[in-house]
Formats: C-alpha cells, sequence, structure tokens
C-alpha cells in the first residue's frame, strides 16, 4: 500500500492529522492512527527532520526506529525559519480534523501555531498536546522525556529492591503510555465532534498518565493513616502474597493470587492444609508472613522437573502465573505469533524489520494494511498538491527558494 490518496479503509479513513511530533510519545499517537487508515501529513523541519530518525539501529543510512514509530506517514519538510513555511503550515491546519504535537512549551505558540491560533482558523479541529509536565500548573514550562516522566511520577521510586538504588522501567513507558491516553482522547474528541460539531484542545501529561498507574499505592497510604508507606518491594509485594517472582527450576515464574485463588494454590503445590493455617488465612495474613510462604512455594518449584511442569500444574488449579520471558525468547513464542504481535514489515532501504504488532483488534477490519516510514519530505508535492491544489509550478517554485525540502532517496 502506498502513502497517499491510496490508503485503504480503515476506522479512521477521511480523518487528516498534521502531525507535528518527534522521538516516541507523539508519533505513537499518530502511528496507531495511520495503522487505523487515517492520513498523517508528518511535518518535519528542514534539514533534518524527525531526530529520531539518527537513533540506533541504523543501517543503510536508516534508523529501525524511525521506521517503527513512523510507517504509514507522508512527509512534508520545510524550513520553519521562512515566513511562507508557516503560512503554508495554517493553511493545512484549515484542512486538518487533527493536530498532533509534542515539542517543548512555548515552540507552537511563537510560530502561530497554538491551539488558539489555529481554531480561528478551523473551529473543528481537534489539537492534541503532549509533554512531560502538561501545558498549564507551575512546572509547564519545564522541558522532559520518559526518565524525567518515571521519576516526577512516583514509578522509579518503586521500582528496584528495598534498600537499594532506585531503577528505572526498560522501556519507554511514560511516552509509549502519554500517547496511547492522547490517542484514545483523540477518539473521543472526535466522537463529540460528530455529535456538536465542535473541536477541542486535549493536554496530555507524561507524568500524569504515569501517575494514573498507581493502582493502589495512593490510596493505601491514605486509607491507613500513613502506616502503610509505599516504597520499593523488590520481587514479592509487600501487602499480598503470593504476587511476585519466584525461582523456578530453570527461571523466573511469576504468580499473582489473591484470595479467591489461594486454594488452587494450596493445592497445586501438594498442601491443602495451608488453606486453614492461621498464618495464610486473608491477603493481609498472608502478606505478613510471606516469607515462610515464598519458601514453601519456591522449594515445591525446586522439587519440579521445569519450569513447564510447574506452569502447568498451576493451570490444572487455575492459579494465575507465567513465565518471565525475555525479548529473544517472544520472537519465538507461540502466543505473540498467534496474536500476531511478533510482525515482520518490509521497508525499502531496511529491508525486513521487526516490530510489535498492532495492539487493537477490529473485527470489521481483521486485515492490517502494508504501511512505509517516509523518506524526508517525501510527500512534500504530493501533500501540497492534494490538500492545497498547488500547481506544480508553484510547488517547484517552493523547492527553488528552499521552503519545501526533499530528501533525495
Amino acid at each position: 500500500m502506498k502513502n497517499g490518496s491510496s490508503r485503504p479503509a480503515g476506522i479512521l479513513s477521511g480523518v487528516t492529522v498534521l502531525d507535528f511530533t518527534q522521538y516516541l510519545a507523539g508519533p505513537t499517537v499518530t502511528r496507531l492512527m495511520a495503522e487505523m487508515g487515517a492520513r498523517i501529513i508528518k511535518i518535519e523541519q528542514s534539514p533534518m527532520g524527525d531526530p529520531s530518525r539518527l537513533l540506533p539501529a541504523i543501517r543503510n543510512g536508516r534508523s529501525a526506529y524511525f521506521v517503527q514509530q513512523n510507517r504509514g506517514k507522508e512527509s512534508l519538510c520545510l524550513d520553519f525559519s521562512k515566513p511562507q513555511s508557516l503560512e503554508l503550515l495554517k493553511l493545512l491546519a484549515r484542512k486538518a480534523d487533527v493536530v498532533v504535537e509534542n515539542f517543548g512549551p512555548g515552540v507552537m505558540e511563537k510560530r502561530g501555531l497554538d491551539y488558539e491560533s489555529l481554531r480561528k482558523l478551523n473551529p473543528r479541529l481537534i489539537m492534541a498536546s503532549i509533554s512531560a509536565f502538561g501545558r498549564t500548573g507551575p512546572l509547564k514550562h519545564r522541558l522532559g522525556y520518559d526518565l524525567i516522566a518515571q521519576a516526577f511520577a512516583g514509578i522509579i521510586h518503586m521500582t528496584g529492591e528495598p534498600g537499594k538504588p532506585p531503577v528505572f522501567v526498560g522501556l519507554g513507558i511514560a511516552d509509549v503510555t502519554a500517547g496511547v491516553h492522547a490517542f484514545s482522547a483523540i477518539g473521543y474528541a472526535l466522537f463529540h465532534r460528530e455529535r456538536t460539531g465542535n473541536g477541542q484542545y486535549i493536554d496530555i501529561s507524561m507524568i500524569d498518565s504515569l501517575y494514573h498507574m498507581h493502582e493502589a499505592n495512593l490510596q493505601v497510604y491514605s486509607t491507613t493513616g500513613g502506616e502503610w508507606i509505599p516504597e520499593r518491594m523488590g520481587s514479592h509485594h509487600k501487602l499480598v502474597c503470593p504476587c511476585g517472582v519466584f525461582k523456578g527450576p530453570e527461571g523466573y515464574i511469576v504468580v499473582l493470587a489473591l484470595q479467591r485463588q489461594f486454594a488452587g494454590v494450596a493445592n497445586a503445590v501438594g498442601r491443602p492444609e495451608l488453606v486453614n493455617d492461621p498464618r495464610f488465612a486473608t491477603d493481609a495474613d498472608r502478606g505478613r508472613n510471606q516469607k515462610e510462604l515464598i519458601e514453601i512455594i519456591e522449594s515445591w518449584m525446586a522439587s519440579m522437573p521445569s519450569d513447564e511442569a510447574v506452569l502447568a500444574e498451576f493451570e490444572k488449579h487455575r492459579v494465575p502465573s507465567a513465565p518471565v520471558i525475555s525479548i529473544v525468547d517472544s520472537l519465538k513464542h507461540p502466543y505473540f505469533k498467534a496474536r500476531e504481535m511478533v510482525r515482520q514489515v518490509n521497508d525499502p532501504l531496511l529491508g525486513e524489520v521487526t516490530i510489535p504488532g498492532f495492539p487493537l483488534k477490529f473485527s470489521e477490519f481483521p486485515k492490517l494494511a502494508e504501511l512505509t516510514a517516509p523518506t524526508l519530505g517525501q510527500h512534500g508535492p504530493e501533500v501540497l498538491r492534494e490538500v492545497l491544489e498547488m500547481s506544480d509550478a508553484e510547488i517547484a517554485s517552493l523547492r527553488s527558494s528552499g521552503i519545501l525540502h526533499q530528501e533525495n532517496k
């Protein structure tokens, strides 16, 4: 499938998005929308474009990182220092349904591309901004990336071994979580616009998105009057047990069994009498006496011939459990293959690239489109011709004057 007018039908067919995003948080939003059929016009600044084009791993001058985040998008590369470039962007905003940006504070305002300016040109416009600290509040001026958000939202504080230095989560959890929050918010804003005709502004903070993930830490602290203080727990939860990472016969196995599943745990390990043991009567009791319970479970695991045998026994007794799978092992695991979450895509410069699959499964759109990441400025003439109805002569003039940039690849 080609970018541009030949896109196949999808849930978001007919939706045009101006994508002022770079790196990961913003591109997460628009890569999901591209998979669903939206027309994504990726606005890039001459001469470098999205800085993620330079991120490793690079082969044949092409970043696999960039390819994963920008498949299915059309690249329009302009020299932002030239006033005519900004005029072109405002003309495009008149035609767009959605604008997404994740620039630093004040960047869009400085160029007259902020929501208050653009809504005057297009009252139906939906605009989403993604930033570390949000666009309001006392820290709105601060720059931030994924690790900054992890630190400020308490995620790093809660990750690692007790008494040892905190540890960051080893993937783009803040960027991607904020991107998915923005993606969902845009969907509801489009739904609202269908009912009312009104656009709106969406302010997504990476920190807010992560802070929202604290399922128990805030409410348990407040409910106990500060008696329970959320701290790093290491391999096992401090309030309930079994809830953590156990040493299996070969590798590591996660078990999370609450009150209704504990009888299954007791039966699986061959100790049905544990159900009536006062040390393990409730979730709270098991949390207080977890050292003894962990030892019982790991001793049983050590007696088993394999991790697979442990997991089979847990499954037999309906105990929620899973192996700790490495990224390398996931590539050949039948689950990820069956769910199409290990995905091979073809890139004209990189060849075959393995990326995570599309997580949203729609019964009406079971087949995914073949999408390609753009070279820098690849679709500039096409976008200006189709969206703004510019002539070839006008486009040639923009190119010769250095306003429109196109990489020769």
